[in-house]
């Protein structure tokens, strides 16, 4: 059966007013933000953080609802044509005259986890951000060392941003009702990220290859990159056991084992 272009595109707008005053509080706009709005849909959440905020630029890919949302809006209600995922954000800013922007939205299932790795490349141009999103997603964000949640996802957002779950929202509250509970996840900027440098390409290429295959050890994972004596000596001087798996372990640990790993590699092409 072909899917309709809602159902492509994974598109449930949230239909329940008190579920959307709740995330409208949860950002809690002021006049002087400019709040980027990601699947601005038909609206509806626009409107209500237009009411308090300086201004919304509403980015809705589907052509189809634009009409209605230019009608409908606000006079500081931009209305965008576009695509989360592309769009540029950096413009965006330098067009608002703003340091940062705030990033919000209802988003749908099907780009959650791609713009949230996103907004961990945009950081910079991004004050917070607040995302109704599947629960299992900002699970997979907040997990922790020990749970089957626990990723690279996680570890890489938490780094930068200080991460919570405001509530969870029921699928009733959609139209039409996804299979799965959402979930509010906000994200704010930190001063300063835990661990500086674990943004940077080199240490998410590790921890895709730290978290390959589960079951497998973190030594099995690494051991046919790196070579088992240098794995060996970096193990040593951590305290590691050779059983480890990456889930079981902390974000700091990993760093401390990607940079004894860099540093031994770098060293040995002196």
């Amino acid at each position: 059966m072909k899917k309709s272009r809602r159902h492509a595109l994974g598109q449930h707008f949230l239909a329940n007013r008190a579920v959307l005053l709740r995330i409208v509080a949860a950002i809690a706009p002021r006049r002087e933000d400019v709040i980027l709005e990601i699947g601005a849909g038909k609206g509806v959440l626009t409107a209500l953080l237009a009411e308090t905020a300086g201004k919304v630029i509403a980015v809705e890919k589907d052509g189809r609802l634009m009409p209605g949302l230019r009608e409908a809006m606000p006079a500081n209600v931009d209305v965008v044509h576009g695509d989360a995922l592309t769009i540029d954000i950096g413009a965006l800013v330098l067009a608002a005259g703003v340091p940062a922007l705030r990033i919000a939205g209802n988003i749908p299932y099907s780009i959650s986890t791609p713009l949230l790795f996103r907004v961990l490349e945009e950081r910079d141009h991004l004050s917070d951000a607040a995302f109704l999103v599947q629960k299992e997603v900002a699970g997979r964000v907040m997990a922790g060392p020990g749970s089957k949640a626990y990723a690279p996802l996680g570890i890489l957002i938490r780094n930068e941003f200080e991460a919570k779950i405001a509530f969870t929202v029921a699928p009733g509250a959609f139209s039409p009702p996804p299979e799965v509970k959402s979930a509010l996840l906000i994200l704010r900027r930190r001063p300063k990220p835990v661990l500086p440098g674990a943004a940077d390409e080199a240490f998410r290429t590790f921890l895709r290859e730290a978290f390959a295959g589960r079951r497998k050890t973190l030594w099995n994972n690494l051991a046919r990159d790196v070579g088992p004596e240098r794995l060996a000596g970096v193990y040593e001087a951590l305290g590691l056991a050779r059983n480890a798996r990456a889930e079981q372990l902390l974000a700091e640990t990993l760093f401390a084992l990607f940079r004894a790993l860099n540093s031994r590699q770098q060293a040995a092409m002196i």
